[in-house]
């Protein structure tokens, strides 16, 4: 069984194959191309004096021998070419080089996708890579340039780009929340609605992608601020970068206030939205009237059609409600759960805690049945509302399921890349922060869509191959470790996506 390690020298064309065997405990040395004749003496030299030096005993002097006199040769640097290369490949096909063009924000971007931490320790980062580093003081200074006002639009552009943003193109929107561990906010930090409980101050990020969520557009927001009222700016901040005049904005119900939808309709956008049902649509009631006592059949799908009006711009608003068998299931459980909770409370076997079905009517307790009964009824169903002309059920409700695309983007974020800048206070440096993010996000994504690895199996594994420079005499030679069979696919997958680019 041999083990084969490749080395190229620097001069033109020379190149050796290190062949060991493990059986005869020898190695030998191949020939590949033209190789100049002086490396290649200085080669079988050292190979030889191995081979006549091997299972004899040395007085140990505490000499370190020269490469000549049979010992190992020296390594001059390391570098994980492999992982290095694959990232900046991914960076310069989505057009960041032209877009920064800025080493140091290509380097912060980097490697964060390698290993997510503070700038300070990203010179370690760089280093333990094999890339010469900007220093600290050189970092700080840069960060307030990618904090200024158009160096995330230029990026915001070559991801547009990238996808080739259009009118008719999908557009995901969702926001998360990243919190500061301090106790005071500073008008921008604040403290505000948390999906994680948190009380700490935090700011409030929104997110644009497209359809397979590749993210275009990031943007913060005071912490304090509802996310109902952060599509729109972030929207409206979307289109004037790229001069569209309508995109098909995907949201979930959580973003879409009734102010939101005015505003939606006003400014004559297309749209794909969860709907909320405050109460029983007709359309469903009505099929309930005409099946009474069924079951409702798992992917019922049904229409609510509004012709369109002033307040629409004219267009027809379609609203599909689809029941599915899972969901109801899931509800029902958990409606009873409720009900049951509600009941132990009002016949005061329980405290009163949040419960939207106890009832208090003039310090009266007691069970909302009218609640009970109008959840139980929509069970199993979501509404879907459009504006898109001659909408197809299919269409609209595959659109809005890629929301899970998004949320997917946000993960990366904040798992992968750690975006919570937990390390910076001054909104400055927190947007400049949140650019080196949105450019990794990106990078990342795009190395996911070509290798099929999620980013953090590809930088887990690419990371341990390194390329190494050897003296050899008067000579430097270049060893690249062998590289398992996935990741070789994976690498060409990157090289060949990267050359037709």
């Amino acid at each position: 069984m041999a083990h084969i390690r490749t080395v190229k020298t620097s001069s033109r064309a020379t190149a050796v194959q290190i062949v060991y065997s493990r059986r005869k405990g020898s190695r030998q040395i191949e020939h590949i191309g033209s190789a100049r004749t002086d490396v290649e003496l200085e080669l079988l030299k050292t190979a030889a004096r191995q081979k006549l030096a091997a299972g004899q005993g040395e007085l140990d002097l505490g000499i370190q021998p020269p490469p000549e006199a049979g010992g190992p040769l020296r390594i001059l640097s390391s570098r994980m070419g492999h992982l290095w290369d694959s990232l900046a490949a991914g960076y310069a096909v989505l057009g960041f080089d032209q877009a920064a063009g800025d080493e140091v924000f290509k380097q912060l971007v980097l490697a964060r996708i390698v290993e997510p931490t503070s700038k300070f320790d990203t010179v370690r980062v760089l280093e333990e890579i094999g890339v010469p580093a900007a220093s600290y003081p050189t970092i700080k200074r840069r960060l307030s340039l990618y904090s200024a006002i158009g160096w995330r639009e230029q990026l915001a552009a070559a991801c547009a780009a990238h996808v080739h943003l259009g009118p008719s193109t999908l557009v995901l929107f969702d926001v998360t929340t990243l919190y500061f561990e301090t106790d005071e906010g500073d008008g921008f930090r604040e403290p505000g609605f948390s999906k994680e409980r948190r009380l700490e101050p935090q700011i409030t990020v929104g997110l644009l992608s497209d359809a397979n969520g590749f993210p275009l557009m990031v943007h913060a927001f005071e912490g304090n601020k509802a996310e109902t009222k952060t599509m729109l700016p972030t929207l409206k901040a979307f289109m004037d970068t790229h001069g569209l005049h309508d995109v098909v904005i995907v949201a979930d119900a959580g973003m879409v206030s009734e102010a939101n939808m005015d505003a939606i309709e006003a400014a004559g956008l297309s749209y794909i939205l969860g709907a909320k049902m405050p109460r029983v649509p007709y359309v469903i009631e009505q099929w309930r009237t005409n099946h009474p006592g069924a079951d409702v059949p798992d992917g019922l799908t049904l229409t609510a059609r509004w012709p369109g009006g002033p307040s629409t711009k004219g267009k027809d608003v379609t609203t599909f409600y689809q029941y599915a068998h899972d969901r109801g299931r899931r509800t029902i459980k958990g409606i009873e759960t409720q009900v049951a909770k509600a009941e132990s409370a009002v016949a005061g076997k329980a405290s009163v805690k949040r419960n939207r079905f106890v009832q208090l009517t003039g310090g009266t307790r007691s069970v909302n049945r009218t609640l009970e009964e109008k959840a139980k009824a929509l069970a199993g169903f979501k509404a879907y509302v459009t504006n898109l002309p001659d909408p197809d059920a299919e269409m609209v409700i595959g659109s809005y399921r890629r929301l899970f695309q998004i949320e997917r983007s946000f993960r990366m974020a904040k798992s992968d890349l750690r975006a919570r800048p937990i390390y910076h206070r001054k909104k400055d440096s927190i947007e400049a922060h949140l650019s080196i993010v949105f450019a990794a996000m990106a990078v990342g994504h795009w190395i996911e869509q070509t290798t099929g690895w999620s980013i953090k199996r590809f930088v887990k594994t690419a990371r341990r191959y390194r390329t190494f420079s050897i003296a050899a005499g008067k000579h430097t030679i270049t060893a690249i470790d062998p590289v398992p069979d996935d990741l070789a696919q994976a690498l060409e997958a990157i090289k060949t996506k990267s050359g037709a680019h």
